[in-house]
């Protein structure tokens, strides 16, 4: 009869120890910065509005544009400018805090050409940011500001 062991082995350990490794990253990289995520939905909603201000220009003729209000007006808030009356967009940012610069210039234009030019916006929300663009042909999109590193 071999004599009883107590205790666990080095393998053993080690498993159990790969595992919890394994489901704390799981767990790091499933929470996200609060921020981050309304700041992304914020976008995805300008997004949206942006198309739909684009293709109302171009369907009714009309030169159109986006552009943000300054910080002396209010602080947060945005306007279409040479829009028909009867389209009726939002112009206020539904998270507090949220801020936008338009890129080079006061303005996005909007229409009514179908090609506008490519065109950046910069939305900032505490210490995040987020970029839209299109390169004048396709529609708005979050894109990514980091450059890839260069050899």
């Amino acid at each position: 009869m071999s004599p009883r062991r107590n205790g666990f082995t080095l393998i053993e350990l080690l498993v159990v120890l790969v595992i919890i490794a394994i489901a704390s990253s799981v767990a790091s990289l499933a929470l996200r910065d609060p921020a981050a995520t309304r700041l992304e939905q914020e976008a995805t909603r300008l997004v949206a509005l942006l198309e739909a201000a684009r293709t109302e220009a171009r369907s009714s003729g009309l030169a159109a544009r986006w552009e943000p209000k300054a910080l002396v007006d209010q602080p947060e808030g945005f306007r279409f400018i040479g829009l028909p009356a009867s389209t009726e967009l939002p112009v206020h940012w539904v998270v507090q805090g949220v801020s936008a610069e338009v890129v080079g210039a006061r303005a996005v234009v909007l229409g009514p050409e179908p090609l506008i030019g490519a065109q950046r916006i910069v939305l900032r929300l505490d210490d995040q940011h987020l970029t839209l663009a299109t390169d004048g042909l396709g529609p708005f999109a979050i894109v990514n500001d980091e450059a890839p590193a260069r050899p």
